[in-house]
């Protein structure tokens, strides 16, 4: 083969490389069981807000969409950042949703390595190895996460405005949980007399509440969305109150990936000006908030305890 026939050749072979590389998936990991956000189902479309965005943005790059679904443990010992940093770190995906933006889970991990948590396709072989860890960036936020006060029967049309007002109920919370934190350290121990913890991942913190066992607790408000579609019959009600104190929630990669990042925020960006973002919400069953400031949420425990 000549000179010029072989650079020719390799010209194009250049070329049609490019394309190709250009419509490589957009890998995004998303937690299979949490409803109304992500939801994977076996036998039928997968659902949640998570994943029409994640559609969304995927379009918005020209990249086909590729959701790697892993299982998040419920539970004291379980770690959102190592999680999500080791399943970018191992290369499962260039990004993780639905990841709370807080300036803790953010920081450089103070361990090399951690294990992978479960995930689609997970050989026993994964489930025992470590994975050296890498560093965390954060996408803009694309919705508001707080926390809200959820009344059980007995406690209906009971006013919430403040934390205070919870006074003389008998609260039930998750051992661990901010809303444990936020209740304990209230007004220096005041409402302690009132609260009984329940295990993560054991007790039905919410189920407990319907069957008048508990008159209130502190949660997430997603959690409340999903439990509310899941038992469109159920007693308990929201109180309307928003605990002061949340935290936006985003896509988070690795810092090396900064090119990524760049062109997420791009998609976001046009997607919440057109008022698509809140339409994903509202498809899934989400009460939708749109973010707030300050887009990464300083130390979350320091704020509580001090007020």
């Amino acid at each position: 083969m000549s000179g010029r026939l072989a650079l020719g050749l390799a010209a194009l072979l250049a070329a049609l490389a490019t394309p190709a590389r250009a419509a490589d998936a957009l890998s995004i990991c998303l937690d299979e069981d949490r409803p109304p956000l992500s939801v994977h189902h076996k036998d039928a479309l997968d659902t949640g807000f998570d994943v029409l965005l994640a559609q969304a943005i995927a379009e918005r790059i020209g990249r086909p969409l590729k959701i790697q679904w892993f299982e998040s443990k419920l539970d004291e010992d379980s770690s959102p950042q190592l999680e999500a940093n080791a399943l970018l770190s191992d290369g499962r995906c260039a990004l993780v949703g639905g990841y709370a933006l807080t300036q803790d889970s953010l920081v450089k991990p103070g361990m090399k390595t951690a294990r992978l948590p479960d995930f689609t396709g997970a050989t026993r072989e994964d489930r025992r190895r470590r994975v050296a860890l890498g560093v965390l960036a954060p996408s803009r936020p694309y919705v508001y996460s707080p926390m809200t006060v959820v009344l059980g029967p007995k406690a209906q049309g009971r006013k919430i405005k403040d934390i205070g007002d919870l006074a003389g109920l008998r609260l039930a919370i998750e051992s661990g949980s901010l809303g444990d934190a936020v209740l304990m350290t209230f007004d220096k121990g005041r409402l302690i007399d009132g609260i009984t913890h329940l295990v993560p991942g054991r007790d039905d913190l919410l189920g407990t509440l319907a069957r008048g066992d508990h008159d209130a607790t502190l949660i997430d408000l997603a959690r409340f969305d999903a439990y509310r579609a899941a038992h469109p019959d159920t007693a308990i009600t929201a109180s309307g109150y928003y605990y002061p104190i949340g935290a936006n929630r985003g896509y988070v990669g690795l810092a090396s990936d900064g090119a990524l990042i760049e062109a997420v925020n791009k998609a976001l960006a046009a997607l919440a000006a057109e008022g698509k973002i809140a339409e994903f919400g509202k498809q899934a069953g989400l009460t939708y908030l749109p973010p707030r400031e300050p887009a990464i949420l300083g130390d979350v425990w320091m704020k509580i305890i001090q007020r």
